[in-house]
């Protein structure tokens, strides 16, 4: 989850002490349903450690860290953990990988993490600052006091906050697209740093993209801010983005490099866009005004994503805890490029 400013109060967010996709979307759709989740720009400023960057709680060890030639400076809170500190700093390393792997460079030239310990086991939920004390980026993440190697090993949520860094903060009412870009990302950038299985990806997508269509009552993305539509009806933005793009450039380019395109052009969380020029520049790269248009489509109305089709267009079926794949299926060589490592 990313903060726009930190100076206003953090969107209320479910626990998620989640160690797979699953298992977040299963703990936090119940309880956040009905929850929006921006704050109003005239809330009173909060700055104690729950609302406001903790950029000056304590801390007991440190360590920095150089991925891709970027310092990612590395914070530890007082607490204990049963694992070494190493295995945590191991863990940030590999989401910083995966992350730079997607976009082709880190996205900021520096960043620092502050981890805090908490009760229990695997990592609960994490916010994501822009410009805060001097640093482009700010993330606090908290991993429980028991969490195991196997927690941190199939753990998704820091690779998802370090996606944030790689878009500029956009204005409230777009901060779906921020939460889908990062949900979206996520296990595709791991998929191609060597992190995780694709067909894996596919099954939770089969799975969990219908919980961000909209429901009776709903409005377009950039009026509707319940969990699903925001995290979820943001990633499946995303995907048909992906797919479209793929198929009027056959195959060419899609939203991978069209995200790297709005890097390029300044935009990480450090900077405050507006959403049509953050568009726009990934549009130009792509010579295609997909995102545009999906934009324009989507934004205001209720649009609903026909999954069934794309699931068959696409070629995954899915079975038990994984998919079988449909080599013949007409989108069969799109499928196979979203998870292409990108050159």
């Amino acid at each position: 989850m990313r903060i726009r400013n930190p100076l206003y109060p953090e969107r209320v967010q479910p626990s998620m002490s989640a160690q797979t996709r699953r298992a977040f979307l299963s703990s936090a759709i119940a309880t956040a349903a009905a929850i929006a989740l921006k704050p109003t720009l005239n809330a009173s400023p909060q700055r104690d450690e729950f609302h406001g960057p903790p950029w000056r709680q304590p801390v007991a060890s440190s360590k920095t860290i150089t991925v891709a030639n970027a310092t990612i400076h590395i914070d530890l809170a007082p607490g204990t953990f049963n694992l070494p500190e190493d295995a945590i700093i191991r863990w940030i390393t590999r989401a910083a990988q995966a992350v730079t792997t997607y976009y082709g460079r880190f996205p900021v030239p520096s960043a620092r993490i502050y981890v805090q310990s908490t009760p229990g086991s695997g990592v609960f939920g994490g916010t994501t600052w822009g410009n805060v004390g001097g640093s482009p980026a700010f993330t606090r993440i908290h991993v429980g006091q028991n969490t195991t190697q196997a927690d941190l090993d199939t753990d998704w949520m820091m690779t998802h906050e370090i996606v944030h860094y790689a878009l500029p903060s956009l204005p409230d009412e777009n901060h779906w697209l921020e939460e889908g870009i990062a949900v979206y990302v996520e296990p595709i950038a791991r998929v191609q740093s060597g992190q995780l299985a694709e067909a894996g990806v596919w099954h939770d997508m089969i799975e969990n993209m219908p919980k961000g269509q909209p429901r009776d009552g709903d409005l377009g993305l950039d009026n509707t801010h319940t969990w699903g539509r925001t995290y979820w009806g943001g990633a499946g933005f995303c995907l048909l983005a992906d797919v479209t793009l793929r198929k009027q450039t056959q195959n060419r380019t899609g939203l991978q490099q069209a995200l790297r395109a709005i890097l390029t052009a300044g935009g990480n969380i450090s900077q405050n866009w507006d959403i049509l020029p953050t568009l726009q520049a990934a549009d130009k790269a792509t010579g295609t005004q997909v995102l545009t248009t999906l934009y324009q489509s989507m934004s205001t109305k209720p649009v609903p994503i026909d999954f069934t089709t794309l699931w068959q267009q696409l070629g995954v079926t899915p079975t038990s805890n994984t998919v079988t794949y449909n080599p013949k299926a007409p989108l069969a060589k799109v499928r196979q490029s979203i998870f292409a490592t990108a050159s």
